[in-house]
């Protein structure tokens, strides 16, 4: 196989790896949505659509075996294969708390939410926009941005914080035959959810850099 077939092979794997992105974005987009609406059928479609994640994550596992199998690819080649199959992994992952999400919701049913959904919703916006320009900059190879999107996690983690503390009070407080107990457990979980997905944003960033670098980066 020529350096020209390896290119092409590779250019159509990273485009397959940004259609799952943006199919993965939009799953958490969904799952968020169902929960701050408490649109249940929502939630329910949003669990069931996870299998087309799923078969995405194979595909792109089988075509990056193919690839190493064809090309044998070494040093900065061989980088660039295992990043994309890594995150790929990354994004099978967020598509998973997703699902959490979406299932947290049919949990809460009805019930009326013990708070407004604000924090919730900003941190799941956060965590998109961070890793969509993760995604870009891995694709276009950008190791600068790569350097600066993990900057954007310091201010999620901070709302984490923050929203664990006052659910935190609402468990401890305790009321309304144990709904604010249990709902505070539920959007705990879900934003701690939310918190791991930009965790994985920036994991890709960190294997941008060390594609191209060769230099091992934890932010």
């Amino acid at each position: 196989m020529t350096r020209k077939d390896f290119d092409q092979s590779l250019g159509l794997l990273e485009q397959k790896m940004l259609h799952m992105g943006s199919v993965v974005e939009q799953a958490v987009i969904n799952a968020v949505a169902a929960l701050r609406d408490q649109n249940l059928e929502q939630a329910e479609r949003a669990i069931l659509e996870d299998e087309q994640i799923d078969e995405l994550s194979r595909e792109l596992d089988e075509e990056c075996v193919q690839i190493l199998a064809l090309h044998q690819p070494v040093a900065r080649d061989l980088r660039a294969v295992t990043s994309i199959l890594r995150t790929v992994i990354d994004l099978e992952r967020i598509a998973d708390h997703a699902v959490n999400i979406a299932e947290y919701t049919l949990k809460i049913g009805n019930e009326p939410l013990i708070k407004p959904l604000i924090d919730i919703p900003r941190m799941a916006g956060m965590a998109m926009e961070m890793l969509h320009s993760a995604l870009q900059a891995f694709v276009a190879r950008d190791v600068a941005k790569a350097r600066e999107i993990p900057l954007q996690d310091d201010a999620i983690d901070q709302i984490y914080a923050d929203l664990y503390d006052e659910l935190l009070g609402f468990i401890i407080a305790g009321s309304d035959n144990n709904r604010w107990e249990a709902q505070s457990v539920i959007l705990l979980f879900t934003s701690h959810s939310l918190e791991r997905i930009a965790d994985h944003a920036v994991n890709i960033c960190e294997r941008l850099i060390y594609l191209e670098t060769g230099k091992i980066m934890h932010f």
